[in-house]
């Protein structure tokens, strides 16, 4: 029997959440322990597989963590981010498998970079130069923020620079319908120095490559580092029109 969910060939009239979901989803980093259902999940990976992807490859592979599994992904990467920190050794092992942010900084993007940072870390009252501070908060990307959903992203290695551009839409689906469910969510490509703990606590094999990690659940709306949000180029700031 076909269970496959008919779509409509066309939806001719609008879809009145979207604008909404798109202007409130935000990188949330704390949430509440309120567990999320497991209907709510299954509901969002299974909307978020509608993303566009080049010659439909679909070249998203996802685990869902909760309870002890969660737990103990947490646990042994803090433990390892702790070695590395007083271990240099240990600091060279582990590293991501590409690049996401550039190897030399220019303007505007390292302007926007500090914007964000010292904006989050004024935020919480972290001054210039409080370097424990600073990596104690870096160090609560990896309890998913008190999220009581981690999610865990891989693609096959085999798949070229353009399937990452079809996980990004993924991702954001995945963004845009947890809003429109209640829920927020944090993309972090703080976990991919760390895909050697990782891959053999989710089952991955070498094949795979670390994607990024989200946080999923209710955000602490009383924890003021929600409170923080950086802001935006105006279109007109990045568009040409030509007509």
């Amino acid at each position: 029997m076909n269970t496959e969910t008919f779509v409509s060939p066309l939806q001719a009239g609008p879809a009145p959440d979207v604008d909404q979901a798109i202007r409130s989803r935000r990188s949330v980093r704390a949430f509440q322990s309120t567990p999320v259902d497991t209907t709510l999940i299954a509901e969002i990976l299974d909307l978020a597989r509608w993303a566009a992807s080049g010659s439909n490859t679909q070249p998203w592979k996802v685990v869902v963590l909760r309870g002890e599994p969660l737990k103990k992904l947490v646990d042994e990467v803090s433990a390892a981010d702790a070695e590395a920190a007083t271990d240099p050794a240990v600091a060279a092992r582990h590293h991501a498998e590409y690049d996401y942010y550039p190897a030399d900084w220019t303007e505007p993007y390292i302007g926007r970079r500090r914007q964000t940072g010292w904006g989050l870390y004024g935020l919480l009252g972290i001054g210039k130069g409080d370097a424990q501070r600073m990596q104690a908060q870096h160090r609560r990307n990896f309890d998913f923020f008190g999220a009581p959903v981690g999610l865990v992203f891989t693609i096959d290695r085999i798949l070229g620079r353009g399937s990452m551009l079809d996980y990004g839409m993924f991702l954001q689906n995945i963004m845009l319908a947890a809003r429109a469910r209640g829920l927020h969510t944090c993309a972090q490509a703080a976990w991919n120095r760390w895909h050697a703990v990782i891959r053999p606590i989710i089952g991955a094999g070498p094949q795979e490559m670390l994607v990024c990690g989200m946080a999923l659940g209710y955000a602490d709306a009383q924890d003021p580092v929600n409170g923080f949000q950086p802001p935006r180029v105006e279109a007109g700031d990045f568009v040409r029109w030509m007509a």
